[in-house]
């Protein structure tokens, strides 16, 4: 008996569209993980991108739990002396929704090449309109 190894050859994306309107953006955040690293498919691979691609509308619908839209914080530095910047959710929601759900994401991918390019298959909108129609994206009811 041996190991499966999915080849690329047999693998066919598919496309799916989530609605963030009123989801933790934590639990949120597992379950797209979880589509564009191919956990959820019989074939996954951990050396190989077998995932999904996700597109999420509504990212400016996503809710916190607890104190966390005023507590949390986002940090990055801009390679400038004294250049660390800090925003609340609460400010990240207002300006770059989008950014909240792809830094939540990003954190849970591993965190090397193949990380960087099974993000690129997350696709986030703050609004409920999303040009990737041609692809025929299929819904996909997350639990909660």
């Amino acid at each position: 008996m041996s190991t499966y190894m999915a080849k690329a050859s047999d693998l066919a994306p598919r496309w799916f569209v989530i609605d963030a309107t009123d989801k933790v953006v934590g639990r949120l955040a597992v379950q797209i993980a979880t589509i564009i690293r191919g956990k959820h498919r019989p074939e996954y691979t951990p050396h190989m991108d077998t995932g999904d691609f996700v597109i999420v509308i509504n990212a400016e619908k996503v809710r916190f739990t607890g104190k966390k839209l005023d507590s949390k914080t986002y940090n990055w530095y801009t390679r400038h002396p004294g250049g660390l910047k800090k925003v609340t959710a609460r400010n990240m929601l207002a300006t770059h929704p989008e950014r909240i759900l792809e830094a939540a994401v990003r954190r849970m991918v591993p965190r090397n090449r193949l990380g960087r390019q099974q993000m690129t298959k997350l696709k986030v909108y703050a609004g409920s309109s999303h040009p990737h129609q041609a692809q025929q994206p299929q819904e996909f009811k997350i639990e909660a």
